[in-house]
């Protein structure tokens, strides 16, 4: 028998507000544990929630750019279950009446159409604390409860169970990563927590409409632990029913060490939870007038862009998809654009050198020291023959490292491209009168040491003679 996987997923998104969802303390990541605390989300008794405005705005930008309805009407709701790290002995999240419904994102694989799944619902919550095991000084083989992550502010975006591969899962993953971080609402650190999934995995027999039983995997936190973790129940799941057994409802844990699932408790259903409204807040009542200012608000979305710039720029699809994965590097290749309209030139530098800087340095791009009018000059000179493009790699390194103007880098370093076709047809008299060997070899047929040639002439002109003149002078010489 075959068996057909149905997956979808459950993503918890921290939203980058200065403080957290219900009181004023701040949601800065690495404080020391239980500084970032007050009777809010300590559960105190007697302590009440205060919405975050904030977190309100974020959501209805996100519910907009995943194709949401925004609710006139949401409830927030609590969910009861008891666990060290939450204090009130409840979870402040919305159930019946969350604040987006019913949107949708499409994904494609490489070679495959477009696919559309849906999302039921994007809802806001708080997030618990953590439990610490043994690894702070202090607690030897103890457990410590820190309470600084406590209501801090979170959307949870529920996927339709429309995924069919860990493939599809990760490029669902990876497309929602980017909206979200390219709207601002979040910084999307997967190793930090702000950025985490829950998949839920199933298979069913092909051809079948009866769903299986699901297994949830909790708070994986990297694509990568996403593919494999879902490779790995699928398989699991599919060897157990062929060995007569059967999948039991259940929450499971990802070890990335093994690679496998294993058991944590037996799933919950939403009953368990026993959901209510919370009479400490009031229903969420969002007008028209507000969702239509956060719609004037949205930035020009990804895909929308990476279409952009192949119809506009001509861009290939590949150059699009690179340069429209952040928000930052497509800001840096538009404002280069501006400055010097050859698109795909200033792609190749943006994708190659400038990429390669920043990952040796460690620099986010927001932070570049070549700001794009002087990429783009450098570019332009190019173009014009001024310098070479070997030239040009060393002035950028400069420019990185030292600041300055391309051209007045190049002037002061007397790196000017030589195009004096005699200048270089001079340099080519002399290696070829000194190399008459591999001349014969050449006009015997030997054209691979036309490379030779070509490089003693740029070494002997410090790599400044312009390339496609050498290559025409020398050519027309050998020949000759």
């Amino acid at each position: 028998m075959k068996f057909q996987p149905v997956i979808g997923l459950e993503v918890h998104t921290q939203l980058k507000t200065g403080s957290k969802i219900f009181c004023g303390c701040s949601t800065t990541f690495g404080s020391e544990p239980n500084s970032q605390t007050c009777p809010v989300c300590l559960g105190l008794p007697g302590a009440l929630p205060v919405l975050n405005k904030k977190v309100v705005e974020f959501a209805i930008k996100a519910g907009l750019a995943t194709n949401c309805t925004i609710a006139h009407h949401s409830v927030f709701a609590r969910k009861n279950y008891f666990y060290p790290d939450l204090p009130k002995g409840y979870q402040i999240s919305q159930f019946e009446e969350p604040i987006c419904r019913k949107g949708w994102l499409d994904i494609q694989l490489e070679g495959q159409e477009a696919k559309r799944i849906g999302i039921t619902r994007i809802h806001m919550e708080e997030d618990a604390g953590k439990l610490v095991h043994g690894d702070v000084p202090g607690l030897d083989d103890g457990s410590g409860v820190d309470l600084n992550r406590a209501c801090t502010p979170l959307l949870e975006v529920v996927s339709e169970p429309d995924l069919r591969s860990s493939d599809e899962a990760v490029s669902y993953l990876k497309q929602l990563h980017r909206i979200v971080t390219w709207l601002g609402i979040c910084d999307g650190n997967m190793e930090e927590g702000s950025f985490r999934c829950d998949a839920n995995v199933s298979v069913m027999p092909v051809g079948s409409d009866t769903l299986g039983t699901r297994a949830e995997i909790k708070n994986v936190n990297s694509f990568k632990f996403v593919k494999q973790a879902i490779d790995y129940e699928i398989r699991r799941q599919i060897d157990l029913i062929e060995d007569g057994g059967c999948v039991v409802q259940e929450t499971r844990l990802f070890d990335p060490n093994s690679g496998t699932t294993r058991s944590m408790r037996s799933k919950e259903e939403a009953h368990d939870y026993r959901y209510f409204p919370d009479p400490d807040l009031v229903p969420l009542v969002i007008g028209a007038d507000w969702v239509q200012h956060a719609h004037k608000e949205l930035p020009e979305l990804p895909e929308h862009r990476r279409q952009r710039f192949i119809t506009e720029l001509g861009l290939p699809e590949y150059d699009a998809e690179v340069l429209t994965a952040s928000r930052g590097v497509a800001d840096y290749f538009e404002e280069c654009v501006a400055f010097h309209h050859n698109a795909k030139a200033v792609s190749n530098w943006l994708m190659g050198e400038v990429t390669r800087a920043l990952n040796d340095s460690g620099v986010a791009i927001d932070a570049c020291p070549v700001i794009p009018s002087q990429l783009a000059e450098l570019i332009k000179m190019i173009d014009k023959g001024a310098i070479s493009g070997k030239i040009a790699k060393a002035v950028f390194e400069e420019m990185w490292k030292n600041g300055g103007e391309p051209q007045a880098i190049v002037e002061k370093q007397g790196l000017s491209q030589v195009s004096d076709s005699g200048a270089i047809e001079a340099i080519i008299d002399e290696i070829i009168a000194a190399n008459m060997a591999q001349v014969e070899e050449f006009r015997g047929g030997k054209e691979k040491v036309f490379g030779f040639f070509v490089g003693l002439v740029m070494r002997a002109s410090k790599g400044k003679a312009n390339p496609a003149l050498v290559n025409e002078l020398l050519l027309a010489k050998l020949k000759g």
